[in-house]
């Protein structure tokens, strides 16, 4: 890629940050952060082969904004907004292993006899360790590029721009890519380092898809008002304006 590439690309990720809502923007980055932060506690189904981390309570945000920005931006939009998405990420990944490693004491360490002990596990929670962070990171990265080609390429087979025509490419594209992160992430991450099986690692992203796609289900029509409401208030139009060069 040359400079002028290089120099346009940059132009198009400023100009992109500039038009999608800060609001929106702003509950992606936090839901990112939260969905690995919370990954650390698992959910007790009962079942040996089957499990879910407190992720998938904001997992769906992720892949619904990507949609919404695949949407009314497109697929190149929406790519950067993932790898902005996964530079933020790490960046607070690191605020939180300085957090984590500089000595003090968590309020809720405060049991007698356990003192220690608590505030270590606290302290490593935050901080997190190498290998789950890798493999977050990249099985983020994946899923989401899965999403984002899915969701435009399905986008464009359909003929009707209706809300039947939204919820298929979103709900296609959802299930698809969690279960592409879930299922990198358990291979990356849990069976290497944790001892799951690999028809855990299966059975277990198979699950977690179908729980976060059930929240898309439930919040889509959220969404649909909301990119109504970027298209009638012409949100984002700097950044389609620059792709269609109106500005040259």
């Amino acid at each position: 890629m040359n400079i002028s590439k290089l120099k346009l690309l940059f132009k198009e990720a400023k100009t992109l940050l500039r038009s999608v809502p800060s609001l929106i923007f702003g509950l992606y980055l936090v839901a990112l952060v939260m969905m690995n932060l919370l990954a650390n506690k698992s959910i007790d189904l009962g079942v040996d082969y089957l499990a879910l981390d407190c992720g998938l309570l904001f997992s769906w945000i992720v892949f619904l904004v990507m949609d919404l920005t695949t949407k009314r931006f497109g697929l190149k939009a929406a790519n950067i907004l993932t790898v902005a998405g996964l530079f933020v990420t790490l960046l607070i990944s690191l605020v939180l292993f300085a957090a984590g490693s500089i000595k003090g004491i968590w309020s809720e360490s405060f049991v007698f006899g356990a003192e220690e002990i608590i505030n270590g596990a606290l302290d490593n929670t935050f901080k997190g360790t190498w290998f789950v962070i890798l493999g977050s990171g990249t099985a983020f990265f994946v899923s989401a590029v899965i999403n984002n080609v899915l969701n435009y390429f399905i986008g464009k087979s359909l003929k009707k721009d209706n809300f039947v025509a939204f919820a298929i490419r979103s709900y296609a594209s959802t299930f698809i890519g969690q279960f592409t992160d879930n299922l990198l992430f358990a291979l990356i991450v849990s069976l290497n380092f944790f001892g799951w099986s690999l028809t855990q690692c299966i059975t277990c992203a198979l699950t977690g898809a179908v729980c976060e796609l059930l929240f898309e289900v439930v919040f889509s029509p959220i969404g649909y008002r909301i990119l109504r409401g970027w298209e009638k208030d012409g949100v984002g139009e700097e950044y389609l304006a620059l792709l269609r060069g109106d500005n040259d």
